[in-house]
């Protein structure tokens, strides 16, 4: 499938040139879209340097920071305009690693389906998964979050709040991603849910996210405070949904060493 992954930056230049590298490495068929919410440090400008030596890089500058969601959502208007037929999410701090990538678009393509799975996400909560040098209080934050809008929007997904993941052009088409709201990270819960409701086959796939070495966190309050508030509306509004029974995604287990 032609694949595009879409990293979203601000304020990345310490990491923009290693991650796009990494991608190229890992998925030498896959096409890059940076996506730069104008950075001040110069982390647009590196991105060009990187395309202006690899056709498969792109750039996509915006006018300014617009929120993790907005830029998603235009990296996939892009992709779609263009043709593409798989769509990854990733961070561009590493945190995400691409030499898991090929894991995910594996996913994409079988779990018994002709076509593959509609949706892939990259799971830090399901046998296998993890997360790499997070303090305690961290950890307790992402699971009790994940397990909150998993409870409270009936969605039966370890990982609700994860970023790193893979969508055929069809499922974005049909879970109607132009029409989430969200800006922060609730952007990622807004698609799963919408995913589930749509009725699209969901994958979770174990990965190891591995906290940012370089840069600082774009993770704030009125982040997780935007996420709270949107998830009790939907999942006050959505009662009815919780009731329809739908098959749960399904979980890919992690390669074991040789």
């Amino acid at each position: 499938m032609r694949t595009l992954v879409i990293i979203p930056t601000y304020n990345e230049r310490e990491n923009v040139g290693s991650i796009v590298g990494r991608v190229r490495a890992s998925a030498p068929d896959a096409d890059v879209l940076v996506v730069d919410d104008g950075s001040p440090d110069g982390t647009g400008e590196l991105a060009d340097a990187l395309a202006a030596t690899d056709a498969n890089v792109r750039v996509l500058h915006r006018g300014g920071k617009d929120g993790l969601g907005a830029a998603y959502r235009a990296g996939m208007q892009l992709a779609i305009d263009a043709g593409y037929e798989a769509i990854v999410e990733m961070d561009a701090d590493g945190s995400h690693q691409p030499e898991q990538l090929p894991r995910l678009l594996d996913a994409l393509r079988s779990l018994g389906r002709p076509d593959g799975a509609d949706v892939v996400l990259g799971s830090r909560w399901v046998e296998g998964g993890g997360v790499v040098n997070w303090p305690a209080r961290r950890r307790l934050i992402s699971r009790g979050g994940s397990a909150y809008s998993r409870i409270a929007l009936g969605l039966p997904v370890r990982d609700v709040t994860g970023g790193y993941r893979a969508f055929t052009a069809d499922a974005l088409r049909r879970l109607h991603f132009d029409r989430t709201e969200s800006q922060g990270y609730c952007f990622q819960i807004d698609m799963t849910r919408r995913a589930y409701d749509a009725g699209l086959s969901i994958v979770e796939v174990p990965i190891t996210f591995v906290e940012r070495e370089r840069g600082a966190s774009k993770m704030g309050g009125g982040i997780v405070v935007e996420a709270m508030l949107r998830v009790t509306l939907w999942g006050v509004t959505g009662l009815p949904r919780r009731f329809r029974k739908r098959p749960a995604p399904a979980e890919v287990e992690a390669p074991r060493p040789a």
